[in-house]
């Protein structure tokens, strides 16, 4: 419950209720953090800004990565470009949270003194109070958690989905990856109890979800903190028994712990989807040493082998960084050669970016740019044929689509929608005659593959509609009748659909 006190700052003098704007950049985890970061805003009484209000909310959160090496500068500037705004509008209030708040606290304040609040990944139900606090002591707020203060999923939430879901089971990350900062940032690895978990997703499910993502740093890990080795299995398993629940995927694992045990729990359980994102980082083994990575490419090209036997449709897809300090050309024809043996579905490929903080950035070798981008374009190439012949297996196959939210921007001009195959393609299909909502499932059969997407050309053979269509209607009727002075634009920071082509899982991945 919300005490009256804590809704104070949320209705400014003339009673009018003050809106708020979240940008999210980066990983799943920080895409899972600003619905929770939602849900408190308007719990203490504040509405969404309209879509497109791009910093003319009375709030403008940043939920920032700490992962690319521009990530600073991008804050930085989006930052100073808030400065006239705020000074002109009295009571305009900033937050900045997230990893890159984590790891620079006090310094952001320093370099762009009208931020009001800086806040870390571990208390991020602190934010309410932290700009009623702001606002009442005119001086910026900086409260930076060393450990978890409570797990995001027990805060409120505000879903931006109302048929697909982020379910976090573990947060934090006990590897020693030498070119990623997140453990320092997120802290050790902490799992929720699993009765803890299957009952957000029996409420969920009550709510019209159909469709869930298990989410964790290195979600594979769970039950190391519980002292389960086989814990993420029989969470999977136990996920195929909750009536209602259509489709369950998770990310992003870890080769290291991936045990055969999980592969039979996705193999044997109906619900678990046929897709896994895998991050490979290089082929090289002399790299992954140096990555500190504890596996090698035996190892990763096994896991896929036996991936394949036992679930033959599956697509795979992974992350890729190319210039690794150190990184010879022989390292990375080992990295081709395991991309051609793998055969992707698809690849989030990266340059290597220095991270300060990270046992990478003062590595000796570090690789010319020119060379690094020369490679990329390579490795890009040769994943976009791969991809390209894959997707072309998909054709002439009868598949049941999920009809998804924003996933085809031409589908208005093309007369078509777009929705997710069961291994997580893009599909594009032609538009029924029959009404089709988000969150139901169209049969089609694929007529047409492109690298990054699938196109059913013909007529939908079947149309289901499902709870989560209804869901999905209900929640879209009620904004409708929501009063004209109450803004709930919905930004598209994420349904937790698979991620196209063009994003990045981030630190998830790692």
């Amino acid at each position: 419950m919300t005490s009256s006190s804590d809704r104070v700052g949320a209705v400014d003098e003339v009673g009018v209720t003050r809106s708020y704007e979240i940008r999210t950049y980066g990983c799943q985890m920080n895409v899972h953090d600003s619905e929770r970061l939602s849900g408190l805003l308007e719990d203490a009484g504040y509405v969404r800004a309209a879509e497109g209000s791009d910093g003319d909310a009375d709030i403008v959160v940043f939920n920032t990565c700490a992962v690319r090496e521009n990530a600073d500068n991008k804050l930085y500037g989006n930052l100073g470009r808030l400065a006239p705004k705020k000074a002109q509008r009295p009571g305009m209030q900033i937050a900045v949270g997230g990893c890159l708040a984590q790891k620079d606290r006090e310094t952001i304040v320093t370099r762009a003194p009208w931020v009001d609040v800086v806040f870390g990944t571990h208390n991020i139900g602190k934010l309410p109070v932290l700009l009623e606090r702001a606002r009442v002591q005119e001086e910026a707020q900086v409260e930076i958690a060393e450990s978890l203060e409570a797990f995001p999923s027990t805060l409120p939430t505000r879903r931006e989905s109302a048929y697909a879901a982020w379910v976090s089971i573990s947060v934090g990350c006990n590897n020693t990856c030498t070119f990623c900062i997140v453990p320092a940032l997120r802290g050790k690895e902490k799992d929720r109890r699993p009765g803890d978990i299957l009952a957000e997703i029996e409420a969920l499910v009550a709510e019209g979800v159909s469709e869930i993502t298990l989410l964790g740093q290195n979600v594979n890990a769970y039950g190391s903190d519980i002292g389960d080795r086989e814990a993420f299995s029989k969470l999977l398993r136990a996920c195929g028994r909750i009536e209602g629940l259509e489709r369950v995927r998770f990310t992003s694992p870890h080769p290291r712990d991936f045990t055969d045990d999980v592969i039979a729990a996705m193999a044997e359980t109906p619900n678990v989807m046929p897709q896994l994102h895998m991050p490979l980082q290089s082929g090289s083994d002399t790299v992954l040493k140096a990555m500190r990575r504890s596996y090698r490419q035996e190892r990763f090209l096994g896991i896929i082998s036996k991936v394949r036997e036992a679930i033959p449709h599956a697509a795979i897809s992974t992350d890729i960084i190319v210039g690794f300090p150190g990184e010879t050309e022989e390292d990375f024809e080992q990295t081709l050669h395991t991309v051609r043996e793998a055969r992707f579905a698809n690849a989030f490929t990266f340059q290597y970016s220095k991270r300060p903080g990270t046992p990478a950035a003062t590595m000796d070798g570090q690789v010319p740019k020119a060379v690094v981008q020369a490679r990329y374009e390579r490795l890009v190439a040769l994943q976009e044929e791969i991809s390209w012949a894959e997707n072309k297996k998909q054709v002439g196959r009868t598949l049941e689509v999920m009809v998804a939210e924003g996933e085809g921007r031409k589908d208005d001009a093309t007369r078509r929608l777009s929705g997710r195959a069961p291994d997580n393609r893009l599909v594009h299909f032609t538009k029924p005659d029959q009404e089709v909502r988000p969150g139901d499932v169209v049969t089609v059969e694929i007529t047409y593959a492109a690298p990054h997407h699938l196109l059913a050309e013909g007529e939908v053979s079947a149309v289901r509609r499902t709870r989560a269509g209804d869901a999905w209607q209900k929640r879209n009727e009620t904004q409708a009748a929501k009063p004209a002075g109450v803004m709930l634009g919905l930004p598209t920071i994420g349904a937790p659909a698979p991620l196209p082509a063009a994003a990045a899982p981030g630190c998830a991945a790692h």
